[in-house]
């Protein structure tokens, strides 16, 4: 992904190294969580109550002190998020004024070592990247992204701004109101119905991925050659089947919450392949048996 030398987003909070109790991510348990609690959790949806049973569950270890530019190890990783941020940004705000008539409130991005406090509960970095709607900010540990690559084989430059640009896609549906709506339809619905409903919206948030890719290639030239591989190789191995297949070695579709690795991969590639903003109302409009591939 062509990203050195462009400008980076204002709007990357940094609280690594926080006085908070921070979770271990080589704990012996860690492979476990990550299939029960951080893929589920995964890109998105309803956070509160993962976030505080993941807090729980880890176990905890005193942090090292603060991170500085003297001993930042990942600060070529921060320069990335906060590039992908800023083009984030420039897709948003244009797509808002000139397609909304609106105006576009830009999230920030909080990196975060272990554990972090939001106004959706404090979080472990067992949940992985998430949105809190709560203060409207992206949250990142950016061990994940070394866990992503190790242990579900999915990495890239590409693959990490899919991720960022998947929990963009959340604060743009929360921006629009859609989010709250899901979750009043939800309160009205059995579980297995409420589900299908979770599966729309985190789809959804894969069309919206792929519209910031399809619209920043188009300004800015940031795909390069397996780019596109990586992510759709990536939304693949966060499938709900595949997940709950390394976990328990079945699958039950009516507990999916996130979609399978085909739909993921294709509602993601639907909104790379148009940039049309307006299609992503299409994932509440299909019949279920219209949103697989």
């Amino acid at each position: 992904m062509r990203w050195e030398g462009r400008e980076e987003s204002q709007n990357v909070e940094d609280r690594r190294g926080s006085a908070m109790p921070v979770a271990s991510l080589a704990s012996g348990g860690f492979m476990f969580l990550i299939l029960s609690i951080v893929i589920s959790m995964l890109l998105g949806a309803n956070p509160r109550q993962l976030l505080e049973q993941a807090g729980q569950q880890m176990p905890s270890k005193q942090t090292q002190g603060h991170v500085t530019p003297e001993n930042d190890k990942d600060a070529n990783l921060k320069r990335f998020v906060s590039v992908v941020l800023k083009d984030n940004e420039d897709v948003w705000n244009k797509l808002f004024k000139e397609q909304l008539g609106a105006r576009y409130e830009e999230p920030k991005l909080v990196v975060f070592t272990g554990r972090v406090r939001t106004a959706c509960g404090d979080a472990s970095a067992a949940v992985g990247p998430f949105y809190c709607p709560g203060d409207k900010n992206v949250y990142l540990d950016f061990d994940f992204f070394r866990v992503m690559e190790r242990d579900l084989k999915a990495g890239g430059e590409f693959a990490m701004a899919y991720v960022i640009a998947h929990e963009v896609g959340h604060h743009v549906q929360n921006l629009l109101g859609l989010s709250s709506r899901v979750q009043r339809m939800q309160q009205m619905q059995t579980s297995k119905e409420a589900n299908k409903l979770s599966v729309r919206l985190e789809l959804q948030a894969d069309y919206l991925a792929g519209v910031w890719a399809h619209r920043a290639q188009a300004s800015k030239q940031i795909l390069e050659k397996g780019d596109i591989g990586d992510a759709i190789k990536t939304a693949k191995a966060i499938g709900d089947d595949v997940l709950q297949k390394k976990a328990t070695g079945r699958v039950r579709e009516e507990a999916f919450t996130h979609g399978s690795a085909a739909q993921r991969a294709y509602w993601f590639t639907q909104g790379l392949k148009t940039g049309d903003l307006e299609g992503m109302m299409k994932l509440f409009e299909l019949p279920d048996s219209e949103l697989d591939p």
